[in-house]
């Protein structure tokens, strides 16, 4: 029998308060969502003035990076990156109706070196979206650290 570690909404909203304040003091309007280890929402928010389809892009790169558990950018990233034009998984963000993020802004949520979700940001450009992203993995490991787990805390993940 494993046992797992499960990401709870208290951790997420301390997750996304954490991007979100970071997304003020650089001056951007950011949607962030984290999710759970199977993709789904735990907290969704979209600061005023950001863009209305920023809920559903954050939310897609938070599902990618949870699911395919690696940082959403890495796909694009050359020249090995596996969305790329003749490399293995080209044509993956057209899967699942085209939810697949395969662009800057999810990272997964890596503890003790499981995934137990992800996080994503729409709203500013590819280093605002990852700062934002940081800020909010500093907040879990901060909150974790006590208990002695471990958060990756770093742009290019790849579990």
């Amino acid at each position: 029998m494993r046992q797992s570690l499960i990401l709870d909404a208290a951790e997420a909203r301390a997750m996304v308060a954490a991007a979100l304040a970071k997304a003020a003091a650089i001056g951007v309007a950011e949607t962030a969502c984290v999710v759970d280890a199977g993709g789904y929402p735990l907290v969704l928010e979209r600061m005023d003035g950001a863009r209305s389809t920023g809920p559903q892009i954050a939310w897609n790169k938070a599902w990618t990076a949870a699911g395919h558990r690696r940082s959403t950018h890495l796909f694009t990233t050359p020249p090995g990156g596996p969305a790329l034009p003749g490399n293995e998984a080209f044509g993956i963000q057209w899967s699942f109706g085209g939810r697949f993020a395969t662009f800057v802004g999810g990272l997964p949520v890596l503890v003790d070196g499981a995934v137990i979700g992800g996080i994503g940001l729409s709203g500013g450009n590819g280093e605002q979206d990852i700062a934002c992203g940081l800020a909010g993995l500093e907040a879990l490991a901060a909150l974790l650290a006590p208990a002695g787990h471990q958060v990756l805390v770093q742009a290019d993940i790849k579990a």
